[in-house]
Parts: structure tokens; C-alpha cells; sequence
């Protein structure tokens, strides 16, 4: 099952919407199918290993990281292909919350005689495979918020001037970060104060470019600069009824999508529970929020960030810097909410910190 999860690693830049699934083919202790989905419409990974193995795939056992499919989509299903290709055994590390599965293509798989055992590996499959089964399980994203802060928590100085508080590596990180999120999330305030491109360098495999997304309710953000360059990549604006019509016009005559939610509960910006539902519906799997403190703030007070990645530098900014989030906290520390770090390593002089909801 390891080397199955590492093998669907390979397609985490360019399998989405689909799931980056591995399967490897065992015959008599030694691996003799590999495969892995590398983008929607090619092969899944079972049909690859099934290729691979050739005649060895009857009496195999085929070890997957996701419950085999049996629906029909740009592709063959799964179930069949292996029941057909003579594998005896199957082990699943975890079943397929998407409706159109969801535990049919082990129903399938048992009533034809092949043994299904599910389970094994299932921790390292689900960490891998997180973002697809949040949006299966939730339909929306997992929202990822990133942020750079100095050694005292502050992400720009009291002038909003930010670069660079970490250095080359745990840029090049964030970068990566980006290529694995299909969208990435900022406020009107981050657009107007950075001008960004929100573009992720070139990487092998090389991955579409992200759909850039500006939340901006009341119509602020002018309709030119890196941000409105279709020949970057595509930008989608959700607003609401409060922005002026010359505004939306301008961001639909510059190619961006325009889409109309309600505004927040707090009065300013835009509903962030459903302009993730919409991202949802578009098959954006993580969505990486690169706000700044105000947006950061308000995603975490609604309970929509799933994670947080932190990269720390080894710079002082004091305490007229500004914060990692704003917005009303809590009024003791009995009230505040917690998170935990599940991982934490250097990068150069610099550390970056994984953290979840507690």
C-alpha cells in the first residue's frame, strides 16, 4: 500500500478534479502491474496496472489507494476491468465517498467472487487523497490558508511591506503549494495593496495554472494588472448586489467570470460558505487562501479553514506589524480555539508549521 500511495503522488498536480489514485498488481510476492492516474481522461491507475502485468494479472492481488470504480465517466469503470482481468484478491485502503461509487465497486467486486479486504493503509491514503474526499464528503474545497510571518506572528510591517520575510526555499514551497490547490483565494484589500499574479513557477509535471479568485463584494478592485491577464491564467470574481454595475462590466469586458453570492454575515465582503460551494460545484478540490489578516480572520471565525501552513522567518516586526489574523478574538484563553501542528521542518533558514483545527 505504500508503494501504491507514492505511485498516486505522481499525479497530485494534474489528476484533479480527479482523485491522484495508485494501484500496484502482486503475483507470487513480487509487483508486477504499476499505475497511477495522471489526468482526467487518461487511464486510471487499475486499468494501468492491468496493462502492465499482462497475463500475470489473473490471480493477482491488486493493492489501490481508492475504492475502484464502476460508473462510466471519460473512461472505462474499474470493478469490471479487474474482475476481468482474473485478479483474485483486492485491498482497498479506502472507500470512494463520491454518490456514484460509495462502496459499489467492492459490492461489485465481492459478487464476482473476487475477496475485498478494505483498510489496510487507510491513514496514509486518506492523507494523501484529503482534498478530493473533503469535497466529496462536504462539497466544497478544503480551504487551505497560507501565510508567511515573522519570529513574533506579524505578517508585514507597519508600512504592509512583506518582502521578504522568508527566504528562496519557503517560497519555493509556497509555490508548490500552489500547483496542488486549483484555486487560489484573496480579498479585495491583498489585490489593491499587492497587485498579485497568484501564478505558481514552472514545475514538473507541469499542472494547469490555478483559477485566481477574488472575493470583492462592493466592486473595489479595478479590472487591470497581473490579476485581469488572461494569458496567466483565469480569474473568477465573486461579488454581490452591492458592487456597482460599471465595475462588473469591466471585470467581465477584461475575461474574468463575474459570479453573484450574498454578502457576508458581517456585513462586509462576500459569503465565504457559499463562493466555496460555488468553487465546489467547479471541481476545485483546495482552495489556497492567500489573504491577508482580515480574510484569514473571517474564513477561520466562519469554521471553513480546514488547514493552516505557516512559514516562519527569523525576522522581528513588532507590535505595530500586522496580524496573522484580525477581527474579534476571543475574551480569555478558555475561549480561544485550538489547532494543532502535525508537522513542522525547516526550509533553509526558515520553518514551515502544518496545522489543523484541534
Amino acid at each position: 500500500m505504500a508503494a501504491a500511495v507514492a505511485l498516486g503522488e505522481q499525479g497530485r498536480l494534474t489528476a484533479a478534479p480527479n482523485p491522484w489514485v495508485g494501484c500496484v498488481l502482486v503475483r507470487d510476492g513480487e509487483i508486477v502491474g504499476r499505475g497511477f492516474h495522471r489526468a482526467a481522461g487518461e487511464p486510471h491507475a487499475e486499468a494501468l496496472a492491468i496493462s502492465e502485468a499482462g497475463d500475470r494479472a489473473r490471480g493477482a492481488t491488486a493493492v489501490v489507494t481508492l475504492e475502484p470504480c464502476t460508473h462510466f465517466g471519460r473512461t472505462p469503470p474499474c470493478a469490471p476491468a479487474l474482475v476481468e482481468a482474473g485478479v483474485a484478491r483486492v485491498v482497498v485502503a479506502v472507500l470512494d465517498p463520491d454518490p456514484r461509487v460509495s462502496g459499489r465497486g467492492v459490492e461489485e467486486l465481492r459478487a464476482a467472487g473476487v475477496v475485498v479486504d478494505v483498510g489496510m493503509g487507510a491513514a496514509e491514503a486518506e492523507a494523501s487523497l484529503r482534498p478530493y474526499l473533503h469535497h466529496r464528503r462536504t462539497g466544497r474545497p478544503l480551504c487551505l490558508l497560507k501565510a508567511a510571518v515573522s519570529l513574533d506572528g506579524r505578517t508585514a510591517a507597519a508600512d504592509g511591506t512583506s518582502q521578504w520575510i522568508t527566504g528562496p526555499e519557503a517560497r519555493a514551497d509556497s509555490h508548490r503549494l500552489r500547483a496542488q490547490s486549483q484555486a487560489v483565494v484573496i480579498g479585495a484589500g491583498t489585490a489593491l495593496a499587492d497587485r498579485p499574479s497568484l501564478t505558481f513557477r514552472p514545475l514538473d509535471p507541469s499542472p494547469v495554472q490555478p483559477l485566481r479568485v477574488l472575493l470583492d463584494g462592493r466592486g473595489r478592485v479595478p479590472a487591470d494588472g497581473p490579476l485581469f491577464d488572461p494569458t496567466l491564467a483565469a480569474t473568477l470574481v465573486f461579488t454581490t448586489a452591492l458592487a456597482p454595475p460599471e465595475a462588473i462590466k469591466a471585470w467581465l469586458d477584461a475575461g474574468a467570470d463575474v459570479e453573484e453570492v450574498p454578502p457576508s454575515d458581517e456585513g462586509v465582503g462576500v459569503d465565504l460558505h457559499g463562493a466555496l460551494l460555488r468553487l465546489g460545484e467547479r471541481g476545485v478540490l483546495q482552495a489556497m487562501v492567500e489573504g491577508g489578516a482580515t480574510l484569514h480572520g473571517a474564513f477561520v471565525r466562519a469554521g471553513l479553514a480546514d488547514r493552516m501552513v505557516i512559514y516562519v522567518g527569523g525576522c522581528l516586526l513588532g507590535e505595530n506589524g500586522r496580524p496573522l489574523l484580525a477581527g474579534p478574538g476571543p475574551a480569555s484563553i478558555s475561549e480561544a480555539p485550538h489547532w494543532r501542528i502535525v508537522a513542522g521542518r525547516p526550509l533553509g533558514a526558515d520553518v514551515r508549521l502544518d496545522c489543523e483545527p484541534a
